[in-house]
């Protein structure tokens, strides 16, 4: 039997806006739908404890796992960027698959939708902080009928475009083009091809551009040795300061960097010497997480951050499985909410996630895609001078300060130049 995929892909990067003019000269020959037509007023939900508790177990819940499937490498994940991809794919979801994902997300689809609108929508951006959302939804124009319902969802609490499309080479240029575009070309290419069993692709884009708040002059900028995960002593260039906010927990110790602006937080928790990194990040609790980050002590806290840059890839079908998210991925799997192919089932088949971060004197840039493919069936004395030298293994996130919730959150095992 034929076997048809429909590709769902989040992109949370560095992006400037723009429609059909995507950079570069190139203008996208597919029509967007939504052009000229504006998405219907709806009901937001603003923050409270329910969402943020939630948000956060995810998250957490997303980086343990992720962490202990990894290679003891460096890793970056966007929290954010996954939460909102598998959200515009539940969208689609009905019965035992829509609540099993529901279960995972949170809280029911319809809630969620109203929370992610007000929160993405509160999300500021300016002139030396960046943090931008776009999303559109391509789908091949013969074979496979999109749910009207599925679309407007998306449209009016996502501000997704739609753009119907032959999925021939042409199409494969736009979609590409539109990526580079709203990603600031840190990702020239998304699509090598289409094949003639893929239905639909559903792109979200997430710029983060943000400078310090207190550049770093040249004298403070220094050689110091980081040693890795394995013992290893590297040379780097480290970025030395005082910032005003110093983190603790029982077993680490940490501090805020801020970006420009004061919406954003560079957040690092350094484990004591005596814990392992893994150790650490698998006792962490969401709950107790959220409090440290609420409860950082106002004071001078002398820090070095080594200058770091490094892409990170995986595959996160079995980990998503595990969080209960079963069904999804199965034959059996209910998306007939989403749209109807001709031939067969829709179900999750793949869901990637790739991300990228640079970080340095001048401030962060950090980016991710997330792409869910679907196919179908056939402690410290207070007046002691606080310090957390980042020169050996380390958490951080890049956070939201009205809420504290993470964008991404990462660990640095290793510097290689």
């Amino acid at each position: 039997m034929k076997r048809i995929c429909v590709h769902i892909l989040a992109l949370f990067m560095i992006l400037s806006f723009g429609m059909n003019m995507v950079g570069c000269g190139y203008q996208i020959q597919a029509e967007n739908l939504m052009d000229g037509i504006e998405a219907e007023t709806v009901a937001g939900k603003e923050a409270d404890d329910a969402f943020l508790q939630g948000q956060m177990a995810f998250s957490l819940d997303l980086f343990q796992r992720t962490v202990a499937e990894g290679d003891k490498e460096n890793m970056l994940i966007s929290p954010l960027s996954v939460m909102l991809a598998l959200s515009m794919t539940a969208n689609g979801a009905d019965g035992e698959t829509k609540a099993e994902m529901e279960e995972v997300l949170g809280m029911p689809i319809e809630e969620l939708n109203a929370y992610l609108y007000s929160y993405v929508k509160a999300l500021p951006s300016g002139d030396k902080f960046k943090l931008q959302i776009a999303n559109s939804i391509w789908f091949r124009d013969a074979g496979f009928t999109v749910n009207p319902d599925f679309l407007k969802t998306n449209a009016n609490y996502y501000g997704a475009s739609a753009y119907q499309a032959p999925f021939n080479a042409e199409t494969v240029k736009d979609i590409n083009a539109w990526v580079n575009k709203h990603t600031d070309g840190m990702i020239k290419k998304i699509v090598e091809g289409i094949s003639p069993d893929m239905v639909m692709y559903l792109v979200n884009a997430v710029m983060f551009d943000a400078k310090w708040d207190k550049t770093y002059k040249d004298t403070q900028i220094r050689d110091r040795v980081f040693t890795s995960l394995l013992g290893e002593e590297r040379n780097v260039k480290m970025m030395y300061s005082t910032e005003d906010y110093y983190l603790q927990d029982e077993n680490a110790v940490g501090f805020f960097k801020q970006y420009k602006g004061g919406h954003y937080s560079f957040a690092a928790l350094l484990p004591h010497e005596n814990v392992d990194i893994y150790d650490y990040i698998a006792q962490l609790d969401a709950k107790e997480l959220l409090e440290t980050l609420n409860n950082a002590e106002k004071t001078d806290v002398e820090v070095c951050i080594p200058k770091f840059s490094y892409e990170y890839s995986l595959i996160m079908n079995d980990i998503l499985q595990a969080m209960g998210m079963g069904s999804a991925f199965g034959s059996s799997a209910d998306f007939s909410k989403l749209g109807s192919a001709e031939d067969g089932n829709i179900y999750i088949g793949e869901v990637r996630h790739k991300t990228y971060i640079s970080l340095d004197d001048k401030g962060t840039k950090a980016s991710a895609a997330t792409s869910v493919g679907m196919k179908a069936e056939s402690a410290t004395d207070p007046e002691e001078q606080k310090t957390v030298y980042l020169d050996r293994p380390f958490v951080y996130m890049i956070i939201d300060n009205a809420t504290n919730l993470p964008i991404f959150m990462g660990t640095v095992t290793d510097i290689i130049k």
